[in-house]
């Protein structure tokens, strides 16, 4: 009798323990897809942003826009009382300096067409960059707390396994150490640290920094690498902890001879 209580007792455990982890489960693949997404938008905000889809800052752009006409303008200004100095110096006084004002016409032309051409461009969809600037703060708030709680959706699955000795412990240990990294990884600890330790996780303001100090070879290569080369590490981490969380939960139902 004591036999079978006690085989009872540790059937009812592992029952328990099943439907614990089948909860924990399921959290863990929902939070999954919100990292995998949140992530997704954060690329996306990225390459829009370095293609020129969506201006880095309007006010800027603006601003650049009406010093650079003016400039055109006193240019091509000087260009105009500068050519019939040159014409009386290249030909005769008896030539007249209708060519040249034909030729500066053409040259102030030309300026307000550029202008006009690039008022032409727009946002992509008529976002501005405030628009994207407030859902990628969004975003990373989501991806950070997804993060977070898929960390501990992994610890809580490792405890359950160990208390109710279900097996494939060398499973779910690595899927929790690789969950660890990528959430440590994945913090903004540039905004506590500064530029001595980079998350994965960037600012609106810190991606336009980092475009305007892409100048040289060099820095392209450590603009793509931060913004680009950080999330593909950050998405092989999350993949490959979900991959062994799989393989964990494979174990166990293998184990019970469920399947």
């Amino acid at each position: 009798m004591n036999e079978n209580q006690v085989n009872q007792s540790n059937l009812l455990d592992a029952t328990d323990c099943l439907e614990a982890i089948g909860v924990f489960r399921g959290w863990k693949n929902f939070l999954f897809v919100v990292m995998i997404l949140a992530l997704l938008l954060t690329q996306t905000s990225f390459w829009l942003v370095n293609t020129g889809y969506i201006p880095a800052d309007e006010q800027e752009v603006k601003s650049d826009t009406g010093v650079s006409t003016e400039k055109i303008v006193e240019k091509s200004t000087n260009e105009e009382q500068a050519q019939p100095i040159k014409a009386l110096l290249s030909q005769s006084a008896t030539e007249s300096n209708e060519p040249n004002k034909a030729s500066a016409d053409t040259s102030a032309k030309m300026p307000t067409e550029e202008v006009e051409s690039q008022e032409d461009k727009k946002p992509l969809f008529g976002t501005t960059f405030e628009r994207l600037s407030g859902l990628l703060d969004f975003v990373n708030a989501v991806l950070i707390l997804a993060a977070v709680l898929y960390c501990l959706t992994m610890l809580f699955s490792l405890k359950i396994s160990l208390l109710g000795r279900l097996g494939g412990i060398n499973h779910i240990c690595r899927a929790f150490f690789l969950s660890l990294v990528m959430l440590i990884l994945l913090l903004p600890w540039q905004t506590v640290f500064g530029h001595i330790v980079l998350g994965e996780i960037y600012t609106p303001g810190e991606l336009v920094k980092w475009l305007d100090n892409k100048t040289s070879g060099f820095e392209t290569v450590l603009f793509y690498l931060r913004f680009t080369g950080y999330w593909l590490l950050i998405l092989l981490l999350l993949f490959l902890s979900q991959l062994r969380s799989s393989r964990w939960a494979r174990a166990i139902l293998r184990r019970l001879e469920i399947i």
